[in-house]
């Protein structure tokens, strides 16, 4: 009854953002949740400690640490600089904007991707007198449905890769397909849905100055991120991978380490901790048994059946709680499913598609539209009108791609 109790009541203000009398955001909600699970015997200390998976925290933390790096040397500015200037009609960019979001995203974390391509797009739409909604929209998709990918691309898929020990290339391989179909979906979606407002004319403006870069940390930087995914394909262990070539960059950047390691997002690693320490919680006091108990009849026990209900199930769950602690506890049914590696891939792809439905449905999005700004915000309704079709279109036709790479023996 008391893990029942915590998790509803920690779930509830993650699923909220808040907890009514109580200043509770998201991570500070899972670190109290962890730390009644032990005050209440649910665990001991020794298991709440065993339960944080130091592998998905080590990722986490090296891949932001690069990134922190790549940031500071201006990689990301100009990147998003060199999209967004290419091209020369309206439709161009919009396809612009969405293929270098989702390309970006699909090696280093979406958000981060957004943080930077928000400002450089929304000036290049303003310069050229666009409506800003629909390059909105483009890059929010596009980060997350490229994010799709590979393992690290977001946090739900670092999650996925070290619970199920699906080797980096691997995990690449079979959703590689499917993400550039997101791709591609997305850009001619909202090319069809905005074909009045992107009329096919010169791009005026495309004006922006180069961003500077600091081309010595940069070219350390992303040497050190080029040996990180290299060690990736090659097979070697995620989190020690990440975590070597964060610390090989810090010794080589030729600066102190503290303005980077600022950059860290300490409180999603604080979140992260504390929902492993949950979800054991939830696994011991036997939950998560009843829990899969209530909707097993609801999979079947066919995979084609399973990957169509559970990915909608997915979809459903990843609104209310969000697609991470979803994932978290999605680890103790995934392993049960009739093919637990089709499993695997289902609810990285489903959890991160998912997060197109709703302006909540991902932290890209809500980036995104608060760069923009109170005047180019797209209220609630009007972006579940958009993402509706752009999940259920790019959902649908990933799992057909996922389930034909299947038939061919190609999956891992």
């Amino acid at each position: 009854m008391a893990a029942l109790l915590v998790f509803v009541l920690t779930y509830v203000a993650i699923a909220a953002g808040r907890f009514p009398g109580l200043s509770l955001d998201r991570p500070a909600a899972a670190l109290l949740g962890a730390a009644l699970m032990v005050a209440l015997r649910v665990l001991t200390p020794a298991e709440a400690g065993a339960a944080i998976n130091g592998d998905t925290i080590g990722l986490l933390l090296g891949m932001m640490i690069l990134t922190a790096y790549l940031t500071e040397a201006g990689f990301f500015r100009w990147a998003s600089w060199k999209v967004v200037t290419s091209v020369r009609t309206p439709r161009a960019l919009l396809w612009a904007v969405v293929l270098g979001a989702g390309g970006l995203s699909a090696f280093l974390v979406n958000d981060t991707v957004c943080l930077m391509m928000t400002p450089l797009v929304l000036r290049v739409v303003d310069e050229a007198e666009l409506p800003p909604t629909p390059f909105l929209l483009a890059l929010a998709f596009g980060a997350n449905a490229g994010s799709s990918a590979t393992l690290t691309g977001n946090p739900q898929n670092m999650i996925v890769g070290t619970l199920s020990g699906i080797p980096y290339a691997r995990f690449a391989g079979a959703l590689a397909a499917p993400a550039l179909f997101s791709l591609c979906a997305v850009a001619l979606l909202l090319q069809w849905r905005f074909r009045a407002e992107l009329v096919e004319r010169p791009l005026a403006g495309r004006r922006l100055p180069r961003p500077p870069i600091q081309p010595r940390p940069l070219r350390r930087a992303l040497a050190c991120t080029a040996l990180v995914l290299l060690g990736f394909l090659a097979g070697l262990p995620l989190s020690w991978t990440a975590l070597f070539g964060a610390a090989l960059c810090m010794a080589i950047s030729g600066r102190a380490p503290r303005e980077a390691l600022q950059r860290v997002d300490w409180p999603l690693l604080l979140f992260f901790a504390g929902l492993f320490v949950v979800v054991a919680g939830v696994g011991k006091a036997g939950l998560a048994d009843r829990m899969h108990g209530a909707i097993a009849p609801w999979l079947g026990a066919g995979p084609v059946r399973q990957t169509a209900v559970f990915s909608l199930f997915t979809v459903a769950a990843s609104q209310v709680v969000s697609n991470v602690p979803f994932v978290v506890l999605a680890g103790h049914w995934v392993p049960r499913l009739a093919e637990p590696g089709l499993g695997w891939l289902v609810t990285a792809l489903a959890s991160t598609l998912a997060g197109n439905l709703t302006v909540v449905g991902s932290v890209a999005n809500l980036i995104v539209l608060e760069m923009a700004g109170p005047g180019r915000r797209i209220p609630f309704w009007p972006f579940l009108r958009v993402g509706a079709v752009v999940t259920g279109v790019t959902l649908a036709g990933s799992l057909l791609i996922l389930l034909a790479e299947r038939a061919l023996g190609v999956l891992p």
